[in-house]
């Protein structure tokens, strides 16, 4: 698993963006969270770990989980 801080949030539109501990920055949607995150309460500079996909668009977050 990767492991970042989340970086920025879009609330109304439902994702945000995770900046990576490998210095790169990864998209997330909130159906990509588990469990243990509720993506309303999401705050910038939040701790988490994340598996990484493949996407039509590039490499996103996925099984994002509180850190």
């Amino acid at each position: 698993m990767t492991t970042g801080t989340i970086k920025k949030i879009v609330a109304d539109r439902g994702f945000g963006f995770i900046a990576a501990e490998d210095a790169k920055e990864y998209f997330f949607h909130r159906g990509g969270l588990d469990s243990t995150l509720d993506f309303d309460r999401l705050v910038g500079g939040e701790k988490v770990k994340f598996e990484i996909e493949q996407s039509p668009k590039g490499p996103r977050a996925a099984q994002v989980s509180a850190a």
